[in-house]
């Protein structure tokens, strides 16, 4: 099974295999460490919630810093480099919290030492062999597109490279029925297969698990010279060959929904979409709870913040200043940041920042870097006019263009915008309506399959982008 899906979320199953193989390391590390620190094992029993507890705090510190991913894109280097600021970085801090919060969790220093350190060594190795020894493909779908147009172009241009198939084999395009179909895949190195096998035939020798449906013609057909081969397909089906749309395996694959090829009844039908009052009261109760929790917290960071301003650019300089900002349903209201341009370049002007921007400041690139000028938007969450998690809010002006020039851009303002969300961890900073139009389809898929779930795993992954400053001008 290439993905499972929880609470209307996919997650591919190399990172739920990888992960839980991680978890039992690093609690198989956990006792370890308390034998190499006291020359004997503590009782196994008695010991094993800690040593659970230490095991998924480094889960999910990876998970925050990318790192599952990152063996998908980067390679092992990069992925262990991630893993040290993990374990080291977060997990420590994070399990020291535990410790202090929950005495019966308590891991002493020294255990706690040992025990990142001989994760790190082990974690390492585990990854080595499975590297190694296991064949990642094995877990992978193996799918055939059905399809050489307009429609099967979109999967043949982006998910082209291994590291885009993170949960599929692509064997291929195969033309549908209409043999005189036009052909735009090949300028992408995409193989197109030929085969007078029937297509049920076909997906029995070669092990196909997965059609993807991608014809530009999808009326109904029974002959050769017509579109979607119906009869063919439902055998395929029958026979336990999975059958889907070309947009829901986009949405499933790269997380995004793909506006070129949205339609309006689609989104009438299509599973998701969903806003419900429970998980909006939920919500709501957890925005309150970890803004003032966060404030609680980060009040000297702020001060700080608000002190370097004034000494920058003078003590007659608002620290914080008001932007107008398009919210729920298109409604407007006063974002609050910590300001980061020269007062003689505002930072509420209708302009993109570029990179390296001569307008922002020296404090200001600090901060922007660090999200630390995000942090007074807590209180446009304790008002209500923003949520930890949704899409970032947009200036009037660039939303009355966008909604011109982009399909579908009304719809993000469907939920409350949020001080990061799904866009911001899939897609950099963006200056350009190009960009916009990208930001949308990852929006868009936020809108479709909000969760709970979700909102977790984005605000983990946020952290990546806080210690790295990845999109940030």
């Amino acid at each position: 099974m290439p993905h499972i899906r929880i609470l209307r979320h996919y997650i591919h199953t190399p990172y739920i295999v990888l992960a839980l193989g991680e978890m039992i390391v690093a609690a198989t590390a956990a006792y370890l460490a308390y034998y190499t620190r006291y020359q004997q094992l503590p009782d196994v029993l008695f010991y094993l919630p800690t040593a659970l507890t230490f095991s998924l705090i480094v889960v999910v510190a990876n998970v925050a810093m990318g790192v599952y991913e990152a063996r998908l894109r980067e390679g092992f280097s990069a992925m262990m480099l991630r893993t040290a600021v993990a374990i080291f970085l977060l997990g420590t801090i994070l399990m020291g919290l535990v410790s202090y919060f929950v005495p019966l969790l308590e891991m002493a220093r020294p255990v706690l030492l040992f025990a990142t350190l001989e994760t790190f060594l082990l974690i390492g190795t585990f990854r080595w062999i499975t590297t190694t020894l296991i064949d990642e493909d094995k877990l992978k779908k193996r799918v055939l597109v059905l399809g050489t147009g307009r429609r099967a172009q979109k999967i043949a241009a982006r998910m082209r490279r291994r590291s885009d198939q993170r949960g599929f084999i692509l064997l291929g395009f195969m033309q549908g029925l209409d043999a005189t179909a036009e052909n735009q895949v090949s300028e992408h190195q995409a193989e197109i297969l030929s085969t007078n096998l029937k297509l049920s035939e076909y997906c029995a020798r070669h092990q196909v698990e997965e059609i993807v449906v991608a014809m530009d013609e999808q009326r109904r057909s029974r002959d050769a010279a017509g579109g979607l081969p119906l009869e063919e397909l439902m055998e395929c089906r029958l026979s336990g060959v999975n059958i889907c749309d070309v947009q829901q395996f986009i949405e499933r694959e790269s997380g995004k929904v793909d506006i070129d090829l949205l339609r309006p009844s689609w989104m009438v039908y299509a599973d998701g979409f969903k806003i419900s009052t429970p998980r909006a009261a939920v919500k709501r109760t957890f925005d309150l709870l970890a803004s003032i929790s966060l404030l609680l917290v980060a009040w000297p960071v702020m001060l700080l913040a608000a002190l370097c301003i004034k000494l920058e650019s003078g003590f007659s300089t608002a620290a914080v200043f008001r932007q107008v900002r398009v919210g729920l349903d298109g409604t407007t209201f006063s974002l609050l940041k910590f300001r980061s341009m020269h007062t003689s370049d505002p930072d509420d002007s209708a302009m993109w920042t570029r990179t390296n921007d001569k307008r922002v400041t020296r404090v200001g690139s600090f901060i922007r870097k660090t999200r630390i000028d995000e942090l007074p938007q807590l209180f446009n969450v304790i008002r209500g006019e923003m949520s930890f998690v949704g899409p970032r809010p947009e200036r009037p002006a660039f939303v009355d263009e966008f909604n011109e020039s982009i399909p579908f851009y009304r719809e993000r303002h469907r939920v409350k915008p949020g001080i990061t969300g799904w866009a911001q961890l899939c897609y950099p900073y963006g200056d350009s309506v190009e960009d916009a139009r990208e930001k949308l389809q990852y929006d868009l898929y936020y809108l479709k399959n909000q969760s709970i779930l979700l909102d977790l795993a984005i605000l983990i992954q946020t952290v990546e982008v806080v210690l790295i400053g990845e999109g940030a001008r």
